[in-house]
């Protein structure tokens, strides 16, 4: 056999990430979990739509957007990732070209403006889009936009601007795939496995299940077999691998990439640093 498997950073076979919209208040209970329990994740926000400074909200309103200021103390250097939600959350396809441009790059230049970094991600408001789209979002630099699509299965996306995920954290069956690919450790299956979760954090406060949650965390987090990472890390890790140049006889490979790969064959795991070439076996 010629298989050749990728792995995540340092070998692990699994990934984990988390991908939540809109910016809203229950996102600071939600990064409390999560670094509690060692989860990454992205925050996708509508950087037109922060909630004005000082803003107090009526006692039962649910969906509570923070303002600027709190979403930078939030999000800053909590090892989340940020990504684009449209600048106001509208319906992308509905716009005109121009208007579907506007939306992306200038949600895209506050963000990196307020957060001093660079940003390619995004995930759909209201999860709809068109071909026109997506042909709009490579033209913005974004290379990767997640839709509401749950494919309950926990394989490598393989069109990224279409980015399905494996389950939204209301998916009854929730806990049962979180079980399934944290004990499927199976030699007949050796390929690389994702689990991708999304939904609203406010959400949790609407339904009175924050447990939902907790419980999810408490039992994916802290496996040692498991690379936990934002959406970023992740695509730029496959992004890099599939760069790999690997000789026609199976024996060398060559890594062009600024990032330390790893793969697997039947003999072994390699690992393959910056501007290396290594003989392996298969």
């Amino acid at each position: 056999m010629s298989n050749i498997f990728m792995r995540f950073p340092g070998g692990k076979r699994k990934a984990l990430t988390l991908s939540y919209d809109d910016g809203v208040e229950q996102d600071i209970r939600l990064i409390d979990i999560m670094k509690k329990h060692g989860l990454k994740g992205t925050f996708n926000i509508n950087s037109g739509m922060y909630a004005p400074e000082g803003t107090v909200y009526p006692e039962g309103t649910i969906h509570r957007r923070m303002s600027k200021s709190m979403a930078l103390e939030l999000y800053q250097n909590s090892g989340m990732e940020v990504a684009v939600h449209g600048l106001k959350h509208p319906f992308l396809e509905q716009l005109p070209a121009n208007l579907c441009t506007y939306e992306v790059l200038q949600d895209r230049m506050n963000l990196e403006a307020d957060y001093g970094t660079i940003i390619r991600g995004m995930a759909y408001p209201f999860g709809t889009y068109s071909d026109s789209v997506v042909s709009t979002l490579r033209q913005c630099g974004i290379v990767y936009s997640r839709t509401v699509v749950s494919t309950e299965n926990f394989a490598i996306p393989t069109d990224w601007l279409r980015l399905p995920a494996t389950c939204h954290h209301n998916n009854p069956r929730l806990m049962e795939l979180a079980r399934q690919f944290a004990e499927n450790n199976s030699q007949s299956n050796r390929g690389p496995s994702l689990f991708y979760l999304w939904g609203h954090s406010y959400e949790f406060e609407a339904n009175d299940n924050w447990n939902v949650i907790e419980e999810f965390a408490a039992y994916m987090g802290g496996r040692e077999d498991i690379w936990y990472a934002t959406n970023i890390e992740i695509y730029d890790y496959i992004d890099a691998y599939n760069r790999l140049i690997f000789s026609m006889d199976f024996t060398r490979v060559y890594n062009p990439t600024a990032t330390e790969l790893f793969f697997e064959t039947k003999q072994g795991l390699y690992s393959v640093k910056p501007g290396e070439t290594v003989t392996y076996a298969y």
